[in-house]
């Protein structure tokens, strides 16, 4: 599995996107938190990001079901920790 630490720096920046895009209130800035974690994603331990997406093309990059991917990538990176 992947080391701590990229398990630690992935649940530290992607909690503290998911709690400004739970709670914000601007469509913009909720597209710039999905961009931000997409993109976050493309370089992300390609180990970790199989073992958060079991197989589920699109995940953490697809708008319609964004929010319950980064919800999912929280809880399950917390769960690692």
């Amino acid at each position: 599995m992947t080391d701590r630490d990229s398990i630690e720096t992935a649940y530290a920046f992607l909690h503290q996107k998911r709690n400004v895009y739970i709670h914000s209130p601007y469509a913009w800035q909720r597209d710039d938190i999905e961009m931000a974690i997409a993109s976050y994603a493309d370089s992300m331990s390609p180990e970790l990001y199989a073992a958060l997406a079991h197989g589920r093309a699109g995940y953490l990059r697809d708008h319609t079901t964004f929010e319950a991917d980064i919800t999912h990538a929280v809880t399950t990176l917390e769960a690692l920790l």
